[in-house]
């Protein structure tokens, strides 16, 4: 089974400087939302910071498509992961982008130009397309032979998954 990245617009109106929490979500209490999601996290064992504000993922998005073509460059996601998750970085800012590039050891020129003349745009119009084919409604999801699994899940929801994938190949096979 191969596993492939399909990105998603979360917020694609975000402003490329980002936009507080506070406005994102205005006059709604957004403690009891930071505090599921630090939960959602620890239960996972997923390291979490402090996040001030959402940040627009789509040049993100055309570095990780890109990333995923180069030896070693599917550390990307990890590293977009912590940049935004955990250390509250502007994922939407061209320079930054370059810089988490560069510390997992990718071109930093050329992630420059990939991103300058926006080359894997494309692909991720494509996968955006594809996103709303398929009814992705956030993230994460989880998609396979037409059956969908969508946000963050325990641990169990996504074995029950993975296993009834298996059962469905098993008897493919048969």
């Amino acid at each position: 089974m191969e596993i492939r990245w399909i990105h998603f617009p979360l917020h694609p109106e975000t402003p490329q400087e980002g936009r507080s929490l506070e406005m994102l979500f205005a006059g709604r209490d957004i403690k009891p939302l930071k505090e599921r999601m630090t939960g959602l996290m620890k239960e996972a064992g997923l390291p979490y910071g402090e996040r001030t504000h959402t940040y627009n993922s789509r040049l993100a998005q055309e570095l990780a498509s890109w990333a995923d073509t180069q030896d070693g460059g599917e550390t990307i996601h990890d590293a977009l992961y912590a940049a935004y998750f955990v250390d509250n970085i502007n994922i939407g800012d061209l320079d930054k982008l370059v810089d988490i590039a560069a510390k997992i050891g990718l071109d930093a020129p050329e992630a420059r130009r990939i991103l300058e003349e926006r080359i894997f745009e494309e692909q991720v119009d494509g996968d955006w397309q594809r996103s709303r084919e398929i009814g992705v409604t956030g993230v994460p999801t989880f998609y396979c032979n037409d059956l969908v699994v969508v946000g963050c899940q325990p641990y169990e929801t996504l074995e029950k998954f993975v296993l009834h994938l298996m059962d469905q190949t098993a008897r493919a096979e048969e």
